[in-house]
């Protein structure tokens, strides 16, 4: 293996650039070349390509986002597209190629792994909605995104007495939901994995006020609902004021959180490694504090499971 090449895809997620700085420099120390992509499998089409050093990735470690940027690309969905990727990495002499992303990343890698390209997949998406790995890079970051703005939200509510939705991102997983609700005292959690009643949460709200409680907050998962057709309904019938703060994109960038940055740093070099030993079609993951890796069609037919009884915790511990 003389030349590998790196590319982040799909929606960033904190810790993707200390990721690329553990390929590069994991690469380099075994004497193996590392061509960065641009703008993910786009910027591979069309041969947007550069030699990385160790300059390349100096000060990176502690940076969100991708310096490497990303994009979602259709034109690689298609045959003729991804035969240009094709003869892309062999017009540049890419023996591997390592791809952080989430699930629509990875099923790129799936593609070119079949089509004899040695493809390593690490899990970076801030949704944690890989289920072969215990976390994905990012997740971590995120949910403490979402717990300084639940404690800055807390402060004004409890000023003003009133009930706050905050609305997080989750389109289809809940975990940043059920994290953050859970570590951030919320009253109620609601997730798309999980049926909820409105009445359920009214009821928690007057029940809270009656014994003197002075703010309240609902963590909303974007894919459940819109939270200001929930906070108006909550109005009408509680009484009670309620806010609504949308985070939004807030939630991907910042500085990755020392956890994701281990992570991170473990599985670039893990994947490296499997690249040298000859693997390919690879997901790497981490199970029980362990790094792992299995192929990368079993990951993506893995189905994510909710954590039912971290959720039956939020709820208990929320009365």
């Amino acid at each position: 293996m003389k030349t590998i090449g790196i590319l982040t895809s799909g929606g960033d997620a904190p810790g993707m650039n200390t990721a690329i700085r553990a390929v590069v420099r994991s690469a380099i120390y075994n004497n193996i070349k590392v061509m960065g992509i641009e703008r993910g499998y786009n910027g591979l089409i069309n041969g947007t390509i550069r030699q990385m050093d160790l300059s390349s990735v100096g000060d990176i470690i502690h940076r969100g986002g991708t310096i490497l940027k990303t994009a979602r690309c259709e034109e690689f969905k298609t045959e003729e597209g991804r035969k240009k990727a094709l003869d892309v990495l062999r017009i540049f002499g890419i023996e591997g190629l390592v791809i952080i992303g989430g699930d629509g990343s990875f099923q790129g890698a799936q593609k070119l792994s079949h089509a004899g390209i040695k493809t390593i997949g690490l899990p970076g998406t801030i949704d944690n909605d890989l289920a072969y790995t215990d976390y994905t890079i990012g997740f971590d970051t995120t949910v403490n995104t979402v717990l300084n703005s639940v404690s800055n939200i807390r402060d004004t509510s409890t000023s003003h007495g009133r009930a706050n939705i905050i609305e997080v991102m989750g389109r289809h997983c809940g975990d940043i939901a059920l994290y953050a609700g859970l570590a951030g005292g919320a009253e109620s959690v609601i997730v798309p994995e999980e049926e909820f009643h409105v009445e359920d949460v009214c009821r928690k709200l007057i029940q809270g006020k009656n014994r003197g409680k002075m703010h309240s907050i609902i963590i909303l998962a974007e894919g459940i609902g819109n939270g200001f057709d929930l906070g108006k309904e909550i109005e009408e019938k509680t009484g009670i004021e309620t806010r609504v703060t949308v985070l939004g994109h807030i939630q991907r960038g910042g500085s990755p959180t020392a956890f994701d940055r281990v992570l991170a740093s473990r599985m670039g070099a893990k994947a490296v490694q499997l690249l040298m030993n000859g693997k390919s079609g690879r997901a790497v993951g981490i199970k029980n504090n362990e790094m792992i890796d299995l192929d990368i069609d079993e990951a993506l037919a893995k189905e994510k499971e909710f954590d039912k009884d971290m959720y039956e915790l939020a709820k208990i511990l929320s009365i």
